[in-house]
């Protein structure tokens, strides 16, 4: 009779924590203002919007460039294009003839030309379809005296062309003995310069290869 109350107060704490474990969890609370819903139609549409423009935003980039790159070309070959043609109008334009001029001492007819003036000219008349010489003096009047240099000093350059391989068919020969004065023939300066030797050497043929020199609307005597 008295073992019963010595065990209740040793098996309570055993007893109340079997309770506590037998009870059933609390469920989680939810917070319903974060709450959004899920592949919802609207959502859904929403989305494939944003990829949609995102996408539009890429092309348009893409488009720009493109587009630049291909203004940038169109530049490039406008510039070519302009290139070639100013090439082409350059060679389709005929150069000008080349002159050279040989100066002579007082009542001289020696050939003196400096060597590099002398490799142009014989590398510019080997090749040229024709080359007309005029020989000029310092002489105020035709005489016989002023043409028989002029005439002389025409033949001594035409003979040097020739001897540096120059074709002799190619060449023409005129003078005058009086007038074409290049520079002031009152000065000595000037006279030093009307004595010459004008050598044009033709960069094409012209129509009709007979030549005639003409100075102050009177021809001057030629040789062939």
């Amino acid at each position: 009779m008295n073992k019963a109350p010595i065990l209740t107060p040793l098996l309570l704490p055993w007893l109340l924590l079997l309770g506590s474990c037998s009870s059933p969890p609390k469920p989680p609370t939810v917070d319903e203002s974060q709450k959004r819903p899920v592949n919802s139609a609207m959502a859904v549409e929403l989305q494939v919007c944003k990829s949609d423009l995102q996408n539009t935003r890429i092309l348009a980039t893409e488009s720009g460039r493109m587009a630049e790159a291909a203004t940038a070309t169109m530049q490039q070959l406008a510039a070519r294009q302009q290139a070639i043609a100013a090439l082409q109008a350059r060679a389709a334009t005929p150069q000008a003839n080349s002159v050279f001029t040989v100066r002579f001492d007082f009542g001289s007819t020696r050939v003196a030309i400096p060597a590099e003036m002398s490799a142009a000219l014989i590398d510019e008349a080997r090749s040229a379809p024709l080359v007309l010489l005029r020989g000029r003096t310092d002489g105020s009047t035709d005489s016989a005296a002023e043409s028989r240099i002029a005439r002389e000093r025409a033949t001594a350059v035409r003979d040097h062309l020739i001897g540096a391989g120059v074709d002799a068919a190619r060449i023409r020969a005129t003078w005058q003995p009086a007038g074409d004065h290049a520079a002031d023939n009152a000065a000595t300066a000037g006279r030093a310069m009307n004595r010459r030797v004008e050598i044009e050497v033709y960069r094409a043929a012209p129509v009709g290869v007979g030549v005639a020199a003409t100075t102050a609307g009177a021809a001057a005597p030629t040789q062939p």
